[in-house]
């Protein structure tokens, strides 16, 4: 699923691109994807002009005039893209939107359909789901706020740093490689973490979530960005995926463990257990 990083990348690709065009036409090809359709789908969008685009969480979400808001959930393997409007389309891309005084349209595809988009007013942007509940962004939050999200809480730290209603927008990927650049074991107890570990871990999120969004994010399979191109991530992760290889740091094996269930890619040697 597309992280924080690879969301952000996509928006700042679309923002310059679909900012003040006006909606010409939407053309949905596969019902489904549309959540809460209604009887007119995402008709009414029609002739609304994009007024931004941005993130929240995983979130992508496009403000329109007259009050709209066009929200897009990429789940595990969705994209969102521009591209030429004569470009050929497969039988994955579930949704078109094309704008006056453009030859480029968006499209939205999606190999395992599990993606959504979806057209609220504005003001009920907080009553989707996916967005209610979310926990603050960790790129803004001062080192106080980010160990006051976690106060309270127990379990292992891994599993904590995936819970989006106490942090937005951290995945699997990046909570392995967080973990790693702050020398932690994904197994360590939230309630055992020294304040040194806390500021390491809050110095962490910050650096590998700037590093992956200036690489464009990690390009692992489906992932694409804005511009249907790949990241370049990939080839900068120290952990995650990484079973059996040399640890970049000290060279012993990385380990692969089941934490919380989800794969969790750690070096024994740098990220010790303690206690």
């Amino acid at each position: 699923m597309p992280e924080l990083p690879e969301v952000e990348t996509i928006v700042r690709c679309l923002r310059p691109r679909l900012a003040g065009r006006e909606i010409r036409k939407v053309r949905v090809f596969f019902r489904p994807i549309v959540r809460r359709p209604g009887a007119a789908g995402l008709g009414p969008l029609q002739g609304r002009t994009v007024l931004g685009v941005g993130r929240r969480g995983k979130m992508i979400v496009v403000r329109l005039s007259g009050g709209m808001s066009l929200l897009f959930h990429l789940k595990m393997t969705g994209q969102l893209f521009c591209c030429a409007a004569g470009a050929p389309r497969d039988k994955h891309t579930h949704l078109a939107i094309s704008f006056r005084d453009s030859r480029g349209e968006l499209r939205f595809r999606d190999i395992r359909k599990f993606g959504f988009a979806l057209a609220v007013p504005a003001a009920e942007d907080g009553s989707v789901p996916e967005l209610s509940r979310l926990g603050p962004e960790p790129l803004s939050l001062g080192f106080e706020e980010f160990r006051s999200a976690f106060a309270g809480r127990r379990g292992r730290i891994k599993a904590r740093l995936l819970d989006q209603e106490i942090i937005a927008g951290i995945g699997n990927i990046y909570a392995d490689e967080i973990l790693f650049e702050a020398g932690i074991h994904p197994e360590a107890d939230v309630s055992r973490l020294s304040g040194a570990a806390w500021r390491r871990l809050w110095s962490a999120v910050r650096a590998v979530l700037r590093r992956a969004i200036r690489h464009r994010g990690t390009t692992l399979r489906d992932y694409r960005d804005g511009d249907g191109e790949p990241g370049g991530f990939q080839a900068r992760l120290r952990v995650y995926g990484r079973e059996g290889l040399a640890c970049r740091r000290c060279g012993a094996p990385v380990r692969r463990r089941r934490v919380a269930g989800r794969s969790s890619h750690f070096c024994p040697r740098c990220q010790r257990k303690r206690g």
